[in-house]
C-alpha cells in the first residue's frame, strides 16, 4: 500500500486472492467509478459523499467485490478532515463487511482490510463492535510501530548537504513527513506545512521531510515549489522502515522533550496540522 488509490486500483484484486481482473455487477460498477473519482470531489462536498458511498456499500449483497469497495473507500477517506461521523460510518460499513466475508469463507478473508479498519481505530478514534483474531493482530502491530517510533533515530541529508539526527533536536518540536513527489496527497499538504513552518519556526519548530525517492526527482520538484523546509532523503528506506511506513503521506510529531505526541496516517489539512503541533505547545 504505497498510495491509497493506486492500491484500490491495482491491488484489490491481489489482496483479495483474485487472479484476473474484478467483475462488478450493475450495482456495484458505479460505486467503484465514484470511488476511482473521489478524489476530484471538492473537499466541502466530500464527507457527504464519502458517507453517501458507503451507505450504498453497505447495501450491498455479501460478496468479495463489497470488501474491496469498503476496503477501497476507507482507505481514501482519511486525506483530509472530512468529519469524525464520516470515518466513523465508513469504519462501521468495513467492519460489518469484513464480519459477513469472515462468516461466509472463513479461510479466505485477506489481512488488508483488517490492518486498515486496525488504523481507522487506532488513529482516528473509531468505533467498531468486531471481534477478530485478524483485528487483534493489526492493532497490536500499530501498537508495537508506535512503540518503535517513540525510540526511533535517525542521520540523514537534505538537499544542501546539511545532516539531520532526531535524537539531536531536544528542545525543539520536531514534524517528520514522509512523501514522495508522485503522492497527490502529499502535494496537496505540502503548501500547509510551509506556511506553518514559516509561522513556528522561530518557535522552535523543525519540519523533516523525508522522501525516498533519488535526488534527481526531489531537488527539481522542491526547486520549483520554493519550500524553505528540510527535506530529507532516504533512497534505500531504512528510515521508511524504523517508521513502518508503508502508505504516505505520513506525519508525526515530536514535543521538545522527544516525546511522540501526535502523527496521522495520511493527508492532513492545515487545520489538523495546527490541532497536532498544539499538543506540542505551538498554538
Amino acid at each position: 500500500m504505497l498510495q491509497r488509490l493506486t492500491a484500490f486500483l491495482f491491488l484489490a484484486a491481489a489482496a483479495l486472492g483474485q487472479k484476473t481482473p474484478i467483475a462488478w455487477t450493475a450495482a456495484e460498477q458505479p460505486i467503484y467509478a465514484r470511488i476511482k473519482t473521489l478524489r476530484d470531489v471538492p473537499d466541502d462536498q466530500r464527507g457527504a459523499v464519502t458517507r453517501e458511498l458507503a451507505g450504498q456499500i453497505h447495501r450491498l449483497p455479501a460478496a468479495k467485490n463489497k470488501l474491496t469497495l469498503a476496503n477501497g473507500l476507507a482507505g481514501l477517506s482519511t486525506e483530509g478532515d472530512f468529519g469524525h461521523d464520516t470515518l466513523q460510518e465508513v469504519a462501521t460499513v468495513l467492519a460489518d463487511t469484513l464480519r459477513e466475508q469472515a462468516a461466509a469463507s472463513p479461510e479466505s478473508t485477506p489481512d488488508d482490510p483488517y490492518a486498515e479498519l486496525a488504523q481507522l481505530i487506532w488513529y482516528e478514534h473509531v468505533q467498531v463492535s468486531l471481534d477478530s483474531p485478524q483485528l487483534k493482530a493489526a492493532l497490536a502491530r500499530l501498537n508495537a510501530d508506535d512503540r518503535q517510533r517513540q525510540s526511533a533515530d535517525f542521520t540523514l541529508t537534505d538537499l544542501q548537504g546539511h545532516s539531520w539526527t532526531l535524537q539531536q533536536l531536544r528542545g525543539k518540536v520536531v514534524l517528520v513527513n514522509f512523501w514522495a513527489t508522485w503522492c497527490p496527497p502529499c502535494r496537496k499538504e505540502m503548501p500547509d506545512l510551509e506556511a506553518l513552518y514559516q509561522r513556528f519556526r522561530d518557535q522552535g519548530l523543525v519540519v523533516l521531510a523525508i522522501s525516498d525517492e533519488e535526488d534527481a526527482k526531489v531537488r527539481p520538484f522542491i526547486a520549483g515549489k520554493k519550500y524553505s523546509y528540510p527535506v530529507l532523503l532516504d533512497p534505500d528506506r531504512k528510515v521508511n522502515k524504523l517508521f513502518a511506513v508503508e502508505g504516505i503521506p505520513k506525519s508525526f510529531v515530536y514535543d521538545r522533550a522527544g516525546k511522540l505526541i501526535a502523527q496521522s496516517i495520511d493527508m492532513r489539512t492545515r487545520g489538523q496540522f495546527l490541532a497536532m503541533l498544539s499538543q506540542a505547545g505551538l498554538k
